[in-house]
């Protein structure tokens, strides 16, 4: 059930790229939570201006690309605290699965196709 499209799946990618902004600020991340949240902040929004889809502004990343990133990043972001030793850090191990389990839900309700079915029909 492929609901979001990509235009949609654009707007929360900039949200993303906030809420990963904003956090340490607004939760009081400790040193290493909030450097890898500014640092996830600018590689989201790389990615996102990147991709070849509505919001992207260099279209070199195949949205079906982009796709397959956030199918790894998902899981890894839920993996950080454990992995970096801030697991003990209930906010930020908090955070980071929270997020991670919001960008897996959003990568199975994206339709990741959208992009190359219209080239494709526009192409016909």
């Amino acid at each position: 059930m492929k609901v979001i499209s990509p235009r949609t799946h654009g707007y929360f990618d900039f949200l993303t790229v906030v809420i990963f902004l904003l956090a340490p600020t607004v939760l009081g991340l400790s040193q290493l939570p909030a450097m890898l949240a500014y640092g996830l902040a600018v590689v989201h929004l790389i990615v996102t201006l990147a991709s070849d889809f509505p919001f992207g502004m260099f279209k070199l990343i195949p949205f079906t690309i982009h796709g397959w990133i956030e199918r790894l990043v998902g899981p890894s972001l839920i993996a950080l605290p454990f992995i970096f030793g801030f697991a003990d850090e209930e906010t930020a191990r908090n955070f980071f699965i929270g997020v991670g389990l919001v960008v897996i839900v959003l990568g199975f309700l994206t339709d990741y196709q959208a992009v190359e079915r219209d080239k494709n029909l526009a192409n016909s």
